[in-house]
């Protein structure tokens, strides 16, 4: 296999991709950031003095995956269709998981995209909590999978690499280096034989490898769905209220969109809402907080802002700058 960077005088220089088929082509990254348990715990509780610290770290990394041509010398300037950055708050390992998803149509990948979005999203925690912790480490950064293109589909394969060297692609088409591949046991299948559990195509909802922890925060269901999956209920005809939790308070409730009927609210206002969720889930107490904002149908709104069947209500935590 031969580096595609350099040429045939062993200089470095930038492919030619101009005669490449264009095709959708998907990347999904990971890493996490391992802290003190007490920061942590003022990270989820938000209370770190630079503001909401996982919403101006997906800004970082979704603005880093948009320049990553300008920090790595070779990569190409690509016109990417979907970036997403999430975040899962592991209090067991006491750190945060990092994964970032890219996507386009056209004749290069992505990998380098979700890669950066994902260092950069980390290094903006570390920055946003070091104020209380330098002992933060950022580690186990890692394309999970990728999709489209010359190459073929990889899913990272953490039982085949026993997480030491690089995990072998998962692609239909072995080198000679790579005989196994093309061999699958019953336990491993191939990337040419897919099986429902998985698929070659990236998945972005789909929970990947080392994605969620025991202990982690865990989400609050909403719906009836198949176990193991989160469920958000369907609008039904009843009178009802639509809540959003944005950003921060999404990653520390487990849960960014749900339905109160409107009935279950003690009073026809904000504060009847907050009560009407604390009922649900104690979690939801948290709202409660003089810090966290909220919106009527996009329209700023306070504790006794009337509310009617139908409207959308949004909680959303500041974000301050310095």
């Amino acid at each position: 296999m031969s580096l595609t960077h350099i040429n045939a005088r062993g200089e470095a220089h930038m492919v030619d991709v101009g005669d490449k088929q264009t095709t959708r082509r998907e990347a999904l990254a990971s890493g996490r950031i391992l802290m003190q348990p007490a920061t942590l715990a003022l990270l989820a509780e938000g209370g770190l003095p630079k503001g909401d610290v996982l919403a101006t770290a997906r800004i970082a990394g979704i603005q880093a995956a948009k320049r990553t041509h300008e920090l790595i010398p070779l990569c190409h300037l690509l016109a990417l269709s979907k970036v997403t950055v999430d975040f899962e708050l592991d209090q067991a390992a006491s750190c945060v998981h990092v994964s970032a998803l890219c996507r386009l149509s056209g004749q290069t990948g992505v990998e380098m995209e979700a890669l950066t979005a994902v260092s950069v999203a980390c290094l903006t925690l570390y920055d946003m909590c070091k104020a209380v912790d330098r002992t933060m480490e950022i580690g186990e950064i890692r394309l999970q999978a990728k999709s489209g293109g010359r190459s073929g589909d990889y899913r990272y394969d953490a039982g085949a690499s026993d997480g030491v060297g690089p995990p072998q692609p998962s692609a239909a088409q072995p080198s000679a280096a790579q005989p196994s591949a093309a061999q699958p046991s019953a336990a491993q299948p191939s990337a040419a034989q897919p099986s429902a559990a998985q698929p070659n195509a990236v998945q972005p909802n789909a929970v990947q490898p080392n994605a969620v922890q025991p202990n982690a925060v865990q989400p609050i269901v909403t719906g009836e769905c198949q176990e193991g999956c989160i469920g958000i209920a369907p609008r039904g005809e009843a009178p009802c209220i639509h809540v959003k939790c944005l950003a921060e308070l999404r990653e520390r409730l487990g849960v960014s969109d749900l339905e109160i009927p409107f009935e279950a609210l003690p009073t026809p206002d904000i504060a009847g809402l907050k009560s009407a969720l604390t009922a649900r889930d104690a979690r939801f107490a948290m709202l409660a907080e003089s810090r966290v904002l909220c919106a009527i149908n996009q329209v700023m709104s306070g504790e006794d802002s009337h509310l009617t069947d139908g409207d959308e209500v949004a909680f959303f935590p500041p974000v301050t700058g310095g």
